[in-house]
């Protein structure tokens, strides 16, 4: 077992010493160089890693060089992006490299001319900027939320390339507006009630969280003619059942018998019994006492039932009708006794402690039902959400 162990420990520092090299065999150039470098930091007159390096650095700027030729002799402007890319590679493994330049071996000196790429990457940023542009272009004449949400993304790297683009900032600005799926939500009250308006308040006061993104917004104040919405959220109350106060008693019947005091012992004569030691002989007396407690429960509930309906406006249709629930309880328990009040335990005597309370009236039950109601019908929104394009 430790003789399989070391050789494994040995076989991982040989993969590691030769890693480099065998980058460079495989045709990985750059990941060839990165190693080189960083083995050649801690130590510049290692001449294995110094041939790898040059090696991989020329063959490295040799393939970047020939496929930049091509895509630019191609003169297609998709291929900038590309061409982009490589100036930056150049650039990139230069820099890298001139941390350990110039190199020393035997019999020559290891060293590569600095080359400016700044103005080729500038030409290629523009190219870039413009291939980008085009697109934006392309995608925002379809006239399609999808569309032109790519086509914003497409203006950001525009404007990454080159920041003052021609109008490249007022596109997505237009893009990032026409891609947006604007929702008007609203509350349809159709039960026999008039409903408080902080009521119906409450109803369009949902977390956005999981609901809105980047793409999605939700409005709840009153409807704006001048705001494109794209669908309709409408929440129909359609019933509000309010039971009446209900109340009922139950009544308990607590025994115990306790100690009432004692009474002496007397003999055939009727004299006080006497113990060993001359003590009247004296014993415990008892008795039984009861208490009844009459327990009374208050019960009153409110259930309330619609459902939610998604209209999308282009085309004018109905995506989505979800049933809406919600109820709401009011229950109180209270007691009281009749009797001796030692008869109770502790727990019942705490039970004693609470009174009636006012039953809560139809409207509060109804106010108390809007939270209930306001979660069920975000659940019904997220459930649904991916009707919304």
């Amino acid at each position: 077992m430790k003789r399989t162990l070391l050789l494994l420990i040995m076989a991982l520092l040989f993969a590691g010493c030769a890693s480099s090299s065998r980058h460079l065999r495989r045709g990985n150039y750059d990941a060839a160089i990165e190693r080189s470098v960083r083995k050649l930091l801690r130590n510049p007159g290692n001449h294995d890693e110094i041939l790898v390096l040059e090696r991989a650095y020329l063959l490295a700027n040799e393939e970047n060089s020939e496929r930049i030729r091509f895509l630019t002799r191609e003169g297609n402007i998709r291929n900038t992006p590309e061409i982009l890319h490589l100036y930056n590679l150049k650039k990139n493994r230069q820099t890298l490299v001139r941390r350990v330049l110039p190199l020393q071996l035997p019999d020559r000196v290891v060293n590569f001319p600095y080359v400016d790429y700044d103005e080729e990457i500038i030409m290629a940023q523009r190219g870039a900027a413009g291939y980008y542009y085009e697109q934006a272009h392309q995608l925002m004449e379809l006239d399609e939320k999808e569309a032109y949400r790519r086509a914003y993304y497409k203006l950001l790297m525009v404007m990454e390339y080159s920041a003052d683009y021609k109008d490249a900032n007022q596109l997505a600005i237009d893009a990032r507006q026409k891609g947006i799926s604007r929702v008007f939500v609203n509350v349809d009250n159709k039960t026999h009630l008039k409903m408080a308006p902080d009521f119906l308040r409450r109803l369009l006061t949902v977390d956005p969280r999981g609901i809105e993104d980047e793409w999605l917004e939700f409005y709840y104040e009153d409807l704006d003619e001048t705001i494109p919405f794209d669908y309709y959220l409408i929440i129909n109350l359609a019933s509000v059942v309010v039971s009446p106060d209900q109340t009922s008693e139950n009544d308990q019947v607590f025994k115990k018998t306790i100690e009432d005091g004692f009474e002496y012992v007397l003999d055939e004569r009727g004299n006080v019994m006497k113990d060993s030691l001359g003590n009247d002989i004296r014993i415990k007396r008892y008795k039984d006492i009861t208490a009844t407690v009459i327990e009374t429960q208050q019960h009153k509930s409110v259930s309330i039932d619609g459902h939610l309906e998604l209209i999308s406006e282009q085309p004018r249709r109905l995506l989505m009708r979800e049933p809406l629930t919600a109820y709401t309880v009011f229950e109180h328990s209270s007691a009281r006794a009749v009797g001796d009040l030692n008869a109770l335990d502790e727990e019942t005597r705490e039970k004693i402690g609470v009174e009636l309370l006012p039953f809560p009236s139809d409207a509060e039950m109804i106010f108390m039902t809007a939270e209930p109601l306001r979660m069920a019908i975000r659940e019904a929104m997220i459930k649904n959400k991916s009707l919304i394009r």
